[in-house]
């Protein structure tokens, strides 16, 4: 078996200033859930960064959370941001298959919510309408999730 060796321990070096710098500009952002009607399936978190992402439906990136060990109506979830503009949305997707379920008369039938905005209609909100800015200091936001079936 052979190890491969760093011959140069600048090299080394640089790869840890590196990953320190990108560390750096990375904030905490805390996600407060409320409203989960129960522990099936999983909670999932994606972020926008703008109104076209969001309209796309492509995220920055999206996570799953398992409801299984839930134990209230509330779940708090730990993400790390560089600063700037975001917009989250969450879904109870209760049956695991990644997407919203609607009716045949398209309603929603699984919860959905949106950072520090609770949704009134069943229309698909601006990003405007949920969007927050990361600054210097970790952030905290709520989102109340909504059930319309």
């Amino acid at each position: 078996m052979r190890i491969c060796k760093v011959k140069n321990k600048r090299n080394i070096i640089l790869i840890v200033l590196l990953f320190a710098a990108l560390s750096i500009n990375a904030q905490t952002l805390t996600v407060e859930i409320s409203n989960i009607r129960n522990n099936k399936g999983n909670i999932v978190l994606s972020v926008f960064y703008n109104n076209e992402s969001f309209r796309k439906e492509e995220a920055l990136f999206s996570n799953r959370y398992d409801k299984g060990d839930l134990k209230s109506d509330k779940m708090t979830c730990k993400i790390q941001l560089k600063s700037g503009s975001y917009g989250i949305t969450i879904l109870d997707d209760e049956n695991v298959d990644g997407e919203m379920e609607f009716s045949i008369i398209g309603i929603p039938q699984e919860g959905y919510g949106f950072s520090n905005f609770y949704h009134k209609g069943i229309t698909k909100p601006e990003f405007e309408d949920f969007d927050f800015i990361i600054g210097e200091k970790d952030k905290i936001v709520q989102v109340e999730l909504k059930y319309l079936l």
